[in-house]
């Protein structure tokens, strides 16, 4: 299926305007497409200069509204029909990853992905599987998909950040002390955190944390400290 679909998106060029020795690959939610979380690049432009972020649109139509992109259905929205959608989009994701890095000649280790909602649960499904680690994964309102399964499948360790929000309507702020117990007791490194009063999107604070956890990851302590809940 990966060889079927070829992803395209919008792009940031790194802001120091040389060539990319880091990418962060943004994975959006659904009924959106790659121009929701591009816009994400510049607040994080000053902490990763040598980043360049792609933003890519998901294969599929939103097959609920007339407009928008989707990773998977949520026509059926059981556990059984999500897992069996991520399934089937990620060798989709992990085949463009490996073609991006392939492109500007980066190692996996030089590779970022940040998702949102259904983008988070792509975004940890395939990078936790694979063959070597990316420096970081960010996840915000989304959850782990397919943790039953997850410690014969897990391949890689990279360090997760989760965010959500307590008053999201649509993903259950209860998934990400689920994510987090899962990944624990795997020995994947976690950090996560509610945020007070947020419903279902990223707040500033939130934005901050995402962008020092990533400098960090690719080995670049941001200026002043971590951020403060």
């Amino acid at each position: 299926m990966s060889g079927v679909f070829d992803l395209d998106g919008p792009s940031r060029a790194p802001a120091s305007g040389g060539a990319a020795k880091q990418l962060v690959v943004l994975a959006h939610g659904v009924g959106a497409d790659g121009h929701d979380l591009i816009g994400l690049a510049p607040h994080w432009a000053g902490l990763l200069p040598e980043a360049e972020f792609l933003s890519p649109h998901a294969p599929f139509p939103f097959d609920l509204a007339p407009f928008g992109r989707q990773w998977f259905s949520l026509g059926e929205a059981s556990p059984h029909a999500i897992l069996a959608g991520v399934r089937a989009a990620a060798p989709i994701l992990d085949a463009f990853l490996d073609s991006a890095l392939a492109a500007r000649g980066l190692p996996e280790s030089a590779l970022a992905l940040v998702g949102f909602s259904q983008g988070a649960m792509m975004s940890l499904y395939v990078g936790l599987r694979r063959r070597c680690a990316p420096a970081a994964i960010v996840g915000y309102s989304g959850m782990l998909v397919g943790a039953e399964a997850l410690t014969a499948e897990l391949a890689a360790r990279p360090p997760v950040l989760l965010i959500h929000g307590d008053a999201d309507p649509v993903v259950p702020v209860d998934s990400l002390a689920a994510a987090r117990r899962v990944l624990e007791e795997n020995g994947v490194p976690v950090e996560a955190h509610v945020r007070p009063g947020l419903g279902h999107g990223i707040d500033d604070w939130g934005l901050r944390r995402g962008g020092e956890f990533l400098a960090r990851a690719f080995g670049r302590a941001p200026a002043g400290g971590a951020s403060r809940a």
